[in-house]
């Protein structure tokens, strides 16, 4: 192995990382160890060639990053509901989609809060998958409380109205 072989040896361990490498090849025994120093011996009667190559940095220095709680988020306010005003009936939306309190924008609301409604009557719509669902009142009575804006999203089984018989 010549100079050059060797040169193109190490490089190629500093490159990889390789802190330890023992070669053989017939006669000749080569071991390259990377430690504080660096040393190279080649006696005649052995051809063993040692080589300590400089130690490898040192890891990055991590240091702690101390926990902060997350602030507790804050508490949504509950609309009121049938069992909170005992007598009042809730008017739930029977599928997904978005409240729209009209027929079209600019008209006015099939419904507002004092109203009497019949069973039957139209209390809103709801859009679901460009078709709109007309919600009827399943009960008659006054409108006490609306719990959804007009354009919100709903989900299945959310109240919408709250009826007092």
């Amino acid at each position: 192995m010549n100079q050059k072989e060797l040169k193109e040896l190490i490089e190629f361990l500093i490159e990889k990382d390789i802190a330890e490498f023992e070669l053989e090849r017939g006669d000749v025994k080569m071991r390259v160890k990377r430690g504080q120093e660096v040393h190279v011996t080649a006696p005649p009667e052995t051809r063993y060639v040692h080589v300590a190559a400089p130690p490898p940095p040192p890891p990055p220095v991590e240091y702690p990053i101390p926990e902060v709680a997350a602030p507790a988020p804050p508490e949504k306010a509950k609309p009121p509901t049938a069992a909170e005003e005992p007598g009042l009936h809730e008017v739930k939306s029977p599928i997904v989609g978005t409240f729209y309190e009209a027929p079209s924008p600019g008209a006015l609301s099939f419904v507002k809060v004092g109203d009497a409604v019949q069973v039957g009557q139209v209390l809103c719509i709801i859009e679901a998958m460009k078709l709109m669902n007309e919600i009827e009142a399943d009960v008659s009575g006054e409108i006490v409380k609306r719990l959804v804006n007009n354009a919100q999203p709903v989900e299945y089984g959310q109240v919408l109205f709250l009826i007092r018989p």
